[in-house]
C-alpha cells in the first residue's frame, strides 16, 4: 500500500468506523421512518456523519499520548498512519462542516446539533477522566432524535420515551465498551465511572442500562407493540439478563461485553421500527 493509501487507511480507522456507521445510520432511518423529506434527511444524515468524524478524529488525537504509552497498535497514531496534528486539524475542520449542515437545516436543529457533538467532544478533552463520564453520552446519543426531529422543521416535537431511550443506549454503550480497556485506562490515569464503580459492576450494569433502553422503546410509544417489536424486546432482554449474572459471577470474562453489545444492536433495531412514532405533533 501506498504512501497516500495508509495515510487514508488510518484517518478511515481513526474514525471509529463502526459506532460512526451506526449512530449515522440510526439517524438516517429515525429521519426517514419521520418521512422529514429527502432533502432535510440528507442534510441532517451528512450532518450526523461529519460530527461522528470529528468526535473520531479529536479522540485519537488527544489520546495519542496514552496509546502510545499503553503500545495500541490498533491506533493509526500509534503505528504512524497518521499524525495528530493531522487529526487535530481534521477534527476541527469536520466539527466546522457538522456545524454549518446542522444550522441548514434549521436554528433550533443547529443548536441541538451543535450541542451533542460538543458534549461528545468534552468527553474526549476532559470527563472520560472523571465520575461524570456517562454525562456526554446521555446527552449527546439523547438530543439525537431531538435533532432529526427539529429538522424536519414540521411543527411536530420530539416524543419524550424517544430520548429516554438514546440517553439509557448511550449510557449503557459507554460502560460496556469501556470494560476491554480497564486495565490500559487505569495505567495511564483515565478514571471514569465505569472505572471507578469497577469491573464486576460495570458488566452488571452495563446491561441493565441497555435493557431498561429495550423495555422503554416497547412501552413508550402511544400505540400497541407490534409482535416483533415484542419479541426483539424478550430477546434483549434475555441477553441483558445473561450478561448481568455472567458479570455477577465472572467479571473478567469477555462474555458480558459480547452480550451487552448484542442488546444495544437489537435496541438499535427496535428503535428503527419504532422510528415512525419518534416525533408527535406539538
Amino acid at each position: 500500500m501506498t504512501g497516500t493509501g495508509v495515510r487514508l487507511r488510518g484517518l478511515l480507522v481513526a474514525t471509529h468506523a463502526g459506532p460512526m456507521a451506526v449512530v449515522t445510520l440510526l439517524a438516517l432511518a429515525l429521519s426517514a421512518g419521520i418521512s422529514a423529506g429527502r432533502w432535510s434527511t440528507t442534510l441532517v444524515t451528512l450532518a450526523v456523519l461529519l460530527g461522528q468524524v470529528s468526535v473520531g478524529w479529536s479522540n485519537d488525537w488527544l489520546d495519542a499520548p496514552r496509546d502510545r504509552a499503553v503500545g495500541r497498535n490498533d491506533k493509526p497514531v500509534v503505528v504512524g498512519a497518521v499524525s495528530p496534528r493531522t487529526l487535530r486539524t481534521g477534527a476541527f475542520a469536520a466539527l466546522a462542516a457538522c456545524v454549518a449542515l446542522s444550522f441548514s437545516v434549521g436554528w433550533q436543529a443547529g443548536l441541538l446539533h451543535t450541542a451533542a457533538v460538543l458534549s461528545a467532544w468534552t468527553y474526549n478533552a476532559w470527563l472520560k477522566r472523571t465520575m461524570l463520564s456517562w454525562l456526554p453520552y446521555a446527552v449527546s446519543f439523547g438530543l439525537l432524535p431531538a435533532f432529526v426531529v427539529a429538522g424536519a422543521q414540521d411543527g411536530r416535537v420530539v416524543a419524550g420515551w424517544t430520548v429516554a431511550v438514546a440517553a439509557l443506549l448511550g449510557v449503557g454503550a459507554h460502560v460496556a465498551n469501556v470494560l476491554p480497556d480497564l486495565e490500559d485506562d487505569g495505567a495511564t490515569g483515565v478514571r471514569g465511572f465505569p472505572h471507578r464503580v469497577g469491573r464486576r459492576w460495570s458488566s452488571v450494569l452495563a446491561p441493565v442500562f441497555l435493557g431498561s433502553a429495550s423495555v422503554l422503546i416497547v412501552v413508550g410509544p402511544d400505540r400497541v407493540p407490534g409482535a416483533f417489536t415484542v419479541v426483539l424486546g424478550l430477546l434483549a432482554l434475555l441477553l441483558a439478563v445473561s450478561a448481568g449474572v455472567v458479570g455477577a459471577v465472572r467479571p473478567r470474562s469477555r462474555v458480558p461485553f459480547t452480550l451487552s453489545m448484542g442488546v444495544a444492536a437489537v435496541c438499535v433495531a427496535q428503535l428503527v421500527i419504532a422510528a415512525p412514532f419518534v416525533a408527535v405533533p406539538a
